[in-house]
């Protein structure tokens, strides 16, 4: 019981990540067609993109590509990560 109990406590007190919404990825997908006009490129990184990272960081990724923010020195890491694993997935001779 004591064990479920813990369980149970630390499972409301870890934050929930909420995955990206369809119309970010509608607009990442918009973004990426702007800057590269490859749709295979662009479907299979908006795709990656779902999986990879959460609805916080979608807006942050998307900033980025727009060129109105550059992500925050507590995101860079993760940043560069994100598109690695991107480029793994999508551009696999990168």
């Amino acid at each position: 019981m004591r064990v479920l109990l813990t369980l149970a406590a630390l499972l409301l007190a870890t934050p929930a990540f909420a995955a990206p919404t369809a119309a970010q990825k509608d607009e990442f997908y918009a973004v990426c067609m702007g800057i590269a006009q490859n749709q295979t490129l662009c479907s299979c990184k908006a795709d990656a993109a779902m999986t990879l990272i959460d609805e916080r960081f979608m807006g942050v990724v998307i900033a980025s590509m727009k060129g109105t923010a550059s992500p925050a020195a507590g995101d860079y890491d993760a940043y560069n990560t994100y598109v690695a694993k991107s480029n793994q997935v999508c551009k696999p001779d990168y």
